[in-house]
This record gives structure tokens, sequence and C-alpha cells, in this order.
């Protein structure tokens, strides 16, 4: 079985540096063949750090793309990849959903308990991340966004009641160690390794996720009641 991190380490999110997001972008082109695209960046004003952007409202300051042609920015060379983060090495490592892979994105709170039940039941993993606004993304393979609402109908819940999305073609994620502004890096709770290079389908790990995000909004209702 492989490690997974804690709550309490999962917040422990070491410094990013320049150097370091190159040899990971380069690292998920090369042994992951996954795409990956540089985004945007912290700058660093009068004692604060602001995006890249230039919007002081940012909502994912340093962490999202750079403008609307980033899907064909997106590159699975490794040599490209070297390229790309050499004229921008504090960009963001940025991958789009829907080619090699989709995410199951749903709470962090659902997410570490689903991930237990998973890891108990030896039912096959991906890599798995958590961002720093505590959300949890599954790795699983692509066309998960299409066929998802209907696999959570079918287990007896309806999409809207629970918080459970699958993010597929046209979408993309932030990936380690891209930090968000002061929120934190997004990190691995299941890091990639050749034991979890064969990702799951999406209907394998349903069950176990829509039920612990249904606990966490049935929860959420008794602390508001």
């Amino acid at each position: 079985m492989e490690e997974t991190i804690g709550v309490a380490e999962a917040a422990q999110i070491p410094q990013q540096r320049g150097e370091q997001l190159l040899d990971h972008a380069v690292r998920y082109a090369e042994e992951r063949h996954w795409d990956v695209f540089p985004g945007t960046w912290l700058e660093a004003s009068e004692g604060r750090e602001f995006c890249s952007c230039g919007d002081t409202d940012c909502p994912a300051p340093g962490a999202h793309a750079t403008g609307p042609e980033w899907a064909t920015q997106a590159t699975g060379s490794a040599a490209a990849a070297r390229r790309m983060w050499g004229k921008h090495p504090k960009a963001s490592i940025l991958l789009p959903t829907g080619r090699t892979f989709d995410v199951l994105d749903l709470p962090e709170s659902a997410g570490f308990l689903a991930l237990a039940r998973l890891e108990r039941m030896d039912l096959p993993l991906g890599p798995v991340s958590c961002t720093p606004d505590r959300r949890m993304l599954f790795f699983v393979l692509p066309g998960a966004a299409v066929k998802v609402p209907e696999l959570i109908r079918t287990l007896g819940w309806a999409p809207s009641s629970i918080d459970l999305v699958a993010r597929g073609d046209g979408h993309y994620i932030a990936a380690p160690p891209t930090r968000v502004g002061g929120r934190g890096a997004v990190q691995w709770a299941r890091r990639p390794t050749p034991a979890n290079r064969w990702l799951p389908e999406a209907a394998e790990l349903l069950s176990p996720l829509a039920y612990a995000c249904g606990r966490d909004a049935a929860a959420a209702r008794t602390r508001r009641g």
C-alpha cells in the first residue's frame, strides 16, 4: 500500500523555488507523459506577493493560465517544457484535464475519509493531490467528466446534493509544487509512482467518494441547523 500524507502533514508546505518548478514540469512530461504548460507566477512588491496577471483581487494568484490560448501551449515534450520554464522559471505548473487524465474534485475532508476507505478496500488508485483551498483531486482515466453525473444518480444521489465534480476537457489544474498566493502550495497526497501509472476508471472509485461527500454534506447541514 502506498503511503499517504495525513491532514496535519498536508499543512506543512515547503517554500517553492524557481528551479524546482522546471524540474517538476520536466518530470511530469518525461516520466508521466502528461501535457504541461506554464501559468502565472507570484511577484513580490512592498512586502506582499501579487499575481503576475496584475489583478490585485485575483482569485488564484500565481496559479492560473496567462490567456485563453492555454490549450494550444500545453506540451508533452520535456524539451519544450525546459524551454518554457527556462523563460519563466517562476511560472506555475498547470496540467490540462481531459487528455491523459480527468480528475474527481471533492472537499479535502471527504477526500481523506474516502482515501482511507479506498486503501482498506485495496481498490486501484492513481495520484491524488491536495490544493490550498482544501480540495482533493483524484486522477482517473479521461472521459470521467461525461459519465460522472449519471453514475452519481445511479448510486442514488442527486449530483447537485453532493460536492463532487469531474473535470475533463476544457479544464486544467495546478500541479505540485505550485503555490497559490499566500494560501500555500498544491501537494501530493499520493505521489505519482510507477505503481500508479495506470489510472482507474472513475466508476471504480465513485461509490466511496460519493458516500464520503454525502456524509460531509450531512455534517455541514447539522452544523448549520
